[in-house]
Order: C-alpha cells, then sequence, then structure tokens
C-alpha cells in the first residue's frame, strides 16, 4: 500500500517526531510504501491565494505534487498536536491547498444548493496522532474533543474515509521517558492494525 504521512509539528526533538519515526518504520516493516512530508522542514506554505480557489485552478509545484499524492494513497497518517483545540496552522494551511474541490470532494450538480459532497479520496483508512497537555477528563469535559470532530466528521468522513481511527497522547509535558517508550509502542501497534502487511502480494 502507498501510505501518505503528514508530520506538523515544528521540534525536530518533539514527541511528535518521534511518533512519526516509529509510524515511518512499522509502515516499512510491513512493507508498504511511504510517502513523508515534515510541513515545517519543507517549509510548506499554509497560506491559500485566491487565485488556487477555483476548481480548476493552475497551482503551484509543491502543491500539485501534494495534491496528486494525497490523491492516489492508500492510506493516511496525520501527526500534530493540539493547539487551542485545533492543529498548528501550517496543517490548516495544508487542509486548505490540498484536500480541495476535485482532489479530495466534489458536490453533486444541479442539487437544489445544500452542498452535498461526495468524498474522492482512494484512501481506505485513516489514521491521526496528536499530543497534548490537556488531561483526557478535562479535555471531554470541558472541550469536548474539537479534534476528533474535525478530523472524523469534518475532514475525512467528507472526503470519503468512512474507516478513521485517532489516538491523542497526554500529558506529554510531565510524561517520563518509560511512558513515551510505551506510546511509540503503541504507535506501532495501532499503524500495524490499521495498516497490516499484505502477505498475498
Amino acid at each position: 500500500m502507498k501510505i501518505s504521512v503528514i508530520l506538523a509539528h515544528p521540534g525536530k526533538e518533539s514527541l511528535n517526531h518521534a511518533i512519526a519515526g516509529a509510524v515511518r518504520a512499522q509502515l516499512a516493516a510491513d512493507g508498504h510504501h511511504v510517502v513523508f512530508h515534515d510541513l515545517y522542514a519543507e517549509g510548506f506554505d499554509p497560506l491559500l491565494p485566491s487565485a488556487e480557489i477555483p476548481r480548476d485552478a493552475s497551482l503551484p509545484p509543491l502543491v500539485a505534487v501534494h495534491c496528486a499524492e494525497i490523491r492516489d494513497a492508500d492510506g493516511i497518517v496525520i501527526i500534530h498536536p493540539n493547539w487551542w483545540g485545533q492543529p498548528p496552522a501550517i496543517l490548516k494551511g495544508w487542509v486548505d491547498r490540498v484536500l480541495r474541490p476535485g482532489i479530495a470532494y466534489r458536490f453533486i450538480g444541479g442539487d437544489g444548493g445544500e452542498g452535498i459532497p461526495v468524498g474522492l479520496l482512494h484512501a481506505t483508512a485513516a489514521l491521526v496522532f496528536t499530543t497534548s497537555n490537556t488531561p483526557l477528563e478535562r479535555e471531554m469535559a470541558v472541550f469536548g474533543d474539537p479534534l476528533e470532530i474535525l478530523w472524523k466528521q469534518c475532514i475525512f468522513s467528507l472526503c470519503g474515509v468512512e474507516n478513521f481511527h485517532r489516538r491523542n497522547f497526554s500529558v506529554v509535558v510531565t510524561s517520563t521517558r518509560e511512558v513515551r517508550t510505551a506510546w511509540l509502542a503503541e504507535v506501532r501497534m495501532m499503524v500495524n492494525e490499521v495498516f497490516p502487511r499484505d502477505y498475498s502480494s
């Protein structure tokens, strides 16, 4: 399988980077082809210019590459921290510019203005790993886990990827080396479960 892995965290020594390393290692061990992007390292521009909004817009080469890769991916893995209940701005901009009409979704022609989307992504599953410094009980009681709603309902379901999995790791700031090691083992286990090796090929 061709798996697209997107990382959005500026710190090279962060847990997010360690998670991305574990994801890539497990996917490779399971025989998958990994297409990896570290958005900060690549300097991905998150600003969507008005000229790119039309469905038939001419896209910059880098954006066109991202669009082609995500369109053709058999699976998608996203890794990012929870900042203010949202992904980092660079990742939100990646969603704006890459998960675009004609690539990730389209609208039914001739509807009554309801704007009901049809998902176009080829991916059979999406896996999102997030990190935070908010305990789960407070996250659910006070904030309601907005990232779950964003990725599962607002993005992947709309784009046609119903097989969705997410794991949030917290509290990162007080975690020990032993806890982080266990988290990374869990990452590899989840990757293997969602994207198992295909022994028939």
